[in-house]
């Protein structure tokens, strides 16, 4: 193999490569990345058997090959190289870099070694193109409150459904849970994407990649951006029936500017720290007042208030991290707050009834 491409091109596809390539594996080979010449391309892969990532560069080949080498030295070292032209020469599992003044060697196994990257037939795939930006956010809103136990594989994903001819993503860690609709459907889906997949796409893609395809076969999906897609198993299991779960109506309402709402959490937060994170949310409907209450016992205590509409008198515990997660990630200048009592879930979304969005805290027993 011998050809030449740019530093920044190859830096950057090696750097996503090398975030995927598996460094704790019995198997040397998957600490690897995998070069091969492609057309007039140079493919840059690496798979650690859950999820594979592939970038396409643009080249000049000399002569077609290829080779696997350390991910993390390489991503590092071409990193370190100054911009302008890197040359890449294969000879005898051995692959030559030179670039300006710098010139390595680094031993590589050969190719044939290499997994075999995972396909999915395009033609009985479910496919969908969303935008970019909604990708973006609509990941973000649902990816914080996938759960991170183990125990629970389900619910270390994020759940991408059809219903009612719209897709869905929802997830839930147990004490909260979120859902975006995200576009219209005619397709059936329901598969359940780790989230560990979904941040690698997030950190794919750039910001002039104007949308994002996605196929899903029975056990596998497909994200691609660009010269750059990011394959990555399902998982397993059913998730649970999280609709249920969601309040139709609730005994006190409340409408509050986001801005308003996120600094009264912020400092109650602060004082919240010693309490797990515990505060206590009053509302009250004669004075039009939401009022946030946290205790730290060696510390003191605060209250923040802030003016609101509110619908009728009630309290309501919190964790004060839940809240200000699900806040960071509400778009809208007002937000609806509703709950009923101390040990209904509460209910936060953009005011008006117009947003896709709906987030779920479950109260902290007082």
């Amino acid at each position: 193999m011998e050809l030449s491409v740019t530093q920044e091109n190859l830096s950057k596809a090696l750097s996503a490569a090398s975030r995927v390539a598996s460094t704790k594996t019995q198997l040397p080979i998957l600490s690897n990345i995998l070069l091969r010449t492609d057309g007039n391309r140079l493919l840059v892969a690496a798979t650690n058997l859950e999820i594979a990532t592939t970038q396409l560069i643009g080249a000049k080949i000399a002569k077609p090959g290829s080779i696997t080498i350390p991910a993390k030295l390489v991503a590092e070292f071409v990193a370190s190289l100054p911009k302008g032209t890197v040359e890449l020469t294969v000879k005898n599992d051995h692959l030559h870099i030179a670039a300006g003044g710098f010139k390595s060697v680094i031993n590589g196994i050969a190719s044939d070694d290499f997994p075999e990257l995972p396909t999915i037939d395009e033609t009985s795939s479910v496919q969908y193109s969303i935008s970019s930006d909604d990708f973006k956010q609509a990941v973000t809103q649902t990816i914080l409150t996938a759960s991170s136990d183990a125990t629970r594989p389900v619910l270390t994903g994020v759940y991408w459904h059809s219903h009612d001819g719209a897709l869905y993503l929802a997830a839930t860690d147990g004490y909260r849970l979120s859902e975006r609709k995200l576009v219209e459907t005619k397709s059936e889906v329901a598969a359940i994407i780790p989230t560990s997949t979904l941040q690698e796409v997030l950190r794919t893609l750039s910001d002039d990649t104007p949308e994002v395809e996605l196929l899903f076969d029975e056990s596998q999906v497909r994200f691609r951006a660009g010269d750059s897609e990011v394959t990555s198993r399902l998982i397993d299991g059913n998730f649970p029936d999280y609709r249920q779960l969601i309040p139709a109506s609730s005994e006190t309402s409340i409408i509050i500017d986001k801005a308003e709402f996120v600094r009264i959490t912020k400092i109650a937060g602060l004082f919240a720290r010693e309490s797990g994170g515990s505060v206590t949310l009053n509302a009250d409907a004669a004075n039009s007042t939401l009022a946030i209450h946290s205790i730290a016992s060696q510390l003191g205590e605060n209250t923040s208030e802030s003016t609101a509409e509110v619908s009728a008198d009630g309290q309501v515990t919190l964790n004060s991290r839940y809240l200000a997660d699900a806040l960071s990630v509400i778009t809208g200048n007002s937000i609806e707050f509703r709950f009923s009592g101390r040990l209904a879930a509460t209910v936060l979304s953009v005011a008006g009834g117009k947003g896709n969005y709906v987030h779920i805290i479950m109260p902290l027993k007082s």
